[in-house]
């Protein structure tokens, strides 16, 4: 049953107060709860994002290990760059390009980013407004912090 202006002039049971209690603790619990497993969803989506990119990254560093094997062949059979640099320059932009993926993996993986932040807000509101209705259903002055 829902709280209305009406039920504050009414003296119902404790009975009565109790399981209207017990309902809306059930039903609020019922909606966190729901709130929560599609916020985790969100979350495993980004999870997946995230291992997609380290696994990117990874398929990029091998290659990057052949490149530089195939860099230095290039380079001796070329004769207008030294051996080394052409290595260092082609073997060097692919290992660059998979570290940087790598690294966006793993940031999007940190823990921070992956707890339910809209659920825990939504508890903590919950929290506030029935202390905030409990001191109005009782006439209880608010204290200051």
């Amino acid at each position: 049953m829902a709280y209305t202006e009406t039920n504050r002039g009414t003296n119902r049971p404790i009975s009565a107060i109790f399981v209207d209690l017990v309902n809306q603790f059930t039903t609020l619990l019922r909606k966190e709860g729901q709130l929560a497993r599609a916020e985790m969803a969100e979350k495993l989506g980004e999870i997946g994002i995230g291992l997609g990119l380290i696994v990117g990254g990874a398929v990029l560093l091998i290659p990057a290990l052949v490149i530089l094997l195939e860099a230095a062949v290039a380079g001796l059979a070329a004769a207008g760059l030294a051996v080394g640099w052409a290595s260092l320059a082609v073997g060097g932009a692919a290992l660059l390009i998979g570290l940087a993926l790598l690294a966006l993996g793993v940031s999007r993986l940190r823990a921070g980013r992956l707890l339910p932040n809209k659920t825990i807000e939504q508890l903590q509101r919950d929290a506030a407004v029935a202390a905030q209705q409990m001191r109005t259903d009782h006439d209880i002055p608010e204290r200051a912090v």
